[in-house]
């Protein structure tokens, strides 16, 4: 095991710069994810640590050894690749002991290690095999299996389920999470999808065109966003956003008004541009939002697509005088609040709810989120109310960012 870090790493391609000024440490024995878009940087975050790409600035250390300028051969990490990249004509004993075998391993060592590989990925009774005898999964365990036989400081997956069919990437995410507890070192996991991120991960490192954006356990990236980009990526469905302005009592947007101190907000004043933020799950019916500690004043507002989950339904919402339009004809006049704003409601599968129904709906205080409308940086999370229902009754009601 050993604590990985990038200290100012940068790198450049011409005019293009894949990674910039990247600063990151992974302590011993982490399993941290690099997450984000695809092309955002954090696959050639991964090659750097790997010595697969030598950075154009900024220094690796792995452990107390710096490891800019080693190749990947002396750096004590494993690599397993999206492709899985099984030699087709080797049985699976030779597949993971290749690396060995190469090394001049004596065969002794070689067994013992290979054994104690597969029985950790479970490939017990299957050195035999051939790979095109073996599932998916079972390709992807030896390639695992084949990097575990190194006894490396640092494993490096790079997006390895990404090609494996949707049910089976769910059984692999408990197989890695156990793979981590059982071998207790340091796993370094690229991946664009969240959910493999929010459930395998201690620490998501959130990176766009690349730079680094926030790294922290995942419920703290999910629900205490650095800002609007993290805010946007982590979750699914997204988080809704809706653009306003700072008034004296609290936040304008062109369809409805949400009642809080401003005095307690640092870096923006009354007069300025901000934008909210509020997940799906906490916009609720107004018969179902009672319940909650501060909910808005009801918002009227007629619903447009339903999306039936299984366990939950996705209601999207056309928040004012909407004039009928659709989803689409709202997205081309750039709009996310105002005439043509919507909102994406989560529902309990029970619901009952039909598309182009006038209801109301409210939010809750405790979980919004404000942003500055032009760095993208959090100015808050969770505001405080003024009165229960925003009607002015019953005490001041305390969100989790400010004091009374």
């Amino acid at each position: 095991m050993a604590r990985v870090t990038l200290e100012h790493v940068t790198k450049q391609y011409e005019d293009v710069t894949a990674v910039d000024d990247m600063n990151l440490e992974i302590e011993d024995g982490e399993f941290v994810c690099l997450v984000g878009p695809s092309g955002c940087g954090k696959s050639t975050t991964m090659e750097t640590i790997a010595g697969l790409t030598k950075p154009t600035d900024g220094t690796i250390s792995i452990g107390e050894l710096d490891v800019t300028k080693l190749p990947p051969k002396d750096r004590g990490v494993a690599m397993v690749f999206q492709n899985i990249a099984l030699f087709p004509h080797m049985d699976v004993y030779d597949n993971i002991s290749f690396g060995l075998r190469l090394r001049d391993y004596d065969t002794d060592e070689i067994d013992r290690r290979v054994e104690r590989a597969t029985e950790i990925v479970q490939l017990d009774g299957m050195l035999d095999r051939m790979p095109d005898e073996m599932s998916g999964g079972q390709r992807q365990r030896v390639a695992i299996a084949r990097a575990i036989v190194r006894n490396p400081d640092v494993f490096l997956m790079d997006e390895p389920l990404a090609n494996l069919d949707a049910k089976l990437r769910v059984h692999m995410r408990t197989e890695l999470q156990r793979l981590h507890k059982e071998l207790d070192t340091t796993i370094i996991y690229v991946t664009h999808d969240q959910a493999e991120a929010m459930t395998m991960s201690d620490r998501i490192a959130v990176i766009n065109a690349g730079e680094l954006q926030q790294i922290d356990p995942p419920l703290v990236c999910y629900n205490e966003p650095s800002n609007l980009f993290v805010a946007g990526f982590i979750g699914s469905p997204s988080m809704n956003f809706v653009e306003g302005e700072l008034v004296d009592n609290g936040l304008q947007t062109g369809s409805f008004h949400i009642e809080f101190d401003t005095s307690s907000l640092v870096g923006v004043s009354v007069g300025d541009p901000v934008t909210l933020g509020i997940r799906p799950e906490d916009v609720y019916l107004v018969d179902r939002g009672r319940d909650i500690a501060a909910p808005t004043k009801p918002i009227p507002v007629e619903t447009d697509v339903l999306e039936p989950m299984g366990n939950e339904v996705f209601v999207y919402l056309r928040v004012g005088d909407s004039g009928g339009r659709s989803m689409a004809e709202a997205e081309e006049r750039g709009a996310t609040s105002g005439p043509t704003g919507q909102l994406l409601m989560s529902l309990d599968s029970d619901t009952e709810i039909m598309e182009d129904q006038a209801v109301e709906v409210v939010l809750d205080r405790t979980n919004l989120h404000l942003f500055d409308a032009d760095s993208g940086q959090a100015l808050v999370h969770g505001i405080e109310t003024l009165g229960r229902s925003g009607l002015g009754e019953g005490t001041t009601q305390t969100g989790a960012e400010t004091d009374t």
